[in-house]
């Protein structure tokens, strides 16, 4: 078993979480692996990454297959004995022009940026190291989204005591309100990525504050954050950031120095921490 530090970026083989590999590769005193659902894609990532002068790992990893997930927890639990730095990147969103019905999009959005995501944090956060810090990447969309919804539901989104299983229900309901045509009568807004996005970000909420519970002697961070609006294939070109400009937060978040007890449990932007 390697006694090196691990930092693990899913859905890393482009975009947002290329960058954030690349920058960690940088700075990071540890291995980085990158992780991709299609294998030929992300070792020709990590081959473009060496053409720079830089060295990351590939991992396959598809966060919508749970046999992916559990054998890849079960690889850095065995090479590593786990994780020290978690940044869950996969993510997804229909583009504004898209004609998919609504319900659909819905579903397919929160099946992978809540569910999928939810499901592998629960595989890996217990094989996070003491000192470690996890970071999901989720949007200021969460927050339009939250702000968006009926007070009844801001309130309990806001909720100090708001249980996984209660967010899981509300996710389900908004899928479910949307297959009926009566997500907007029942107070939940026009954007299936802005919720998908709002439960992420309460997610992380709940974790860490189970973490603190749990493992309160481990010392570890877990944030989300927005990095901006940023150019991808997923968002365009028109956005102002670059990649690499949009990856600053997420890794300045998952290298937060050694002892450091905040920010935990918030929403961070600009590594600024935001309302919620």
């Amino acid at each position: 078993m390697s006694s090196r530090k691990i930092a693990l970026v899913s859905g890393s083989n482009k975009g947002l979480g290329l960058a954030i590999v690349r920058a960690l590769c940088k700075q990071y005193d540890g291995d980085v692996y990158l992780t991709a659902r299609d294998v030929a894609r992300g070792a020709a990532a990590v081959e473009a990454l060496r053409a720079e002068g830089l060295s990351a790992l590939f991992h396959q990893l598809d966060v919508t297959d749970p046999t992916s997930v559990r054998t890849a927890r079960d690889f850095f639990r065995g090479q590593y004995g786990g994780v020290d730095v978690l940044i869950c990147n996969a993510g997804i969103a229909f583009k504004v022009a898209d004609t998919t019905p609504f319900a659909i999009q819905a579903e397919v959005t929160l099946k992978t940026n809540f569910f999928a995501t939810r499901d592998m944090c629960n595989e890996f956060l217990p094989i996070v190291k003491p000192g470690g810090r996890v970071v999901n990447i989720s949007s200021m969309s969460g927050s339009m989204a939250l702000h968006a919804c009926s007070p009844e539901l801001q309130a309990r989104f806001r909720s100090d005591d708001i249980t996984e299983e209660e967010l899981v229900g509300l996710m389900e309901r908004f899928v479910k309100d949307t297959q009926e045509g009566s997500h907007s009568k029942k107070g939940w807004p026009n954007s299936a990525y802005g919720v998908s996005k709002l439960g992420l970000t309460t997610l992380t909420r709940i974790q860490a504050r189970r973490l603190m519970e749990e493992r309160p002697g481990d010392g570890i961070l877990c944030n989300a954050c927005c990095p901006g609006w940023v150019r991808t294939d997923m968002t365009g070109s028109k956005a102002p950031k670059s990649p690499d400009e949009g990856a600053v937060t997420p890794v300045y978040l998952a290298l937060l120095p050694a002892g450091a007890k905040e920010p935990h449990g918030q929403f961070v932007s600009d590594k600024e921490v935001q309302p919620w």
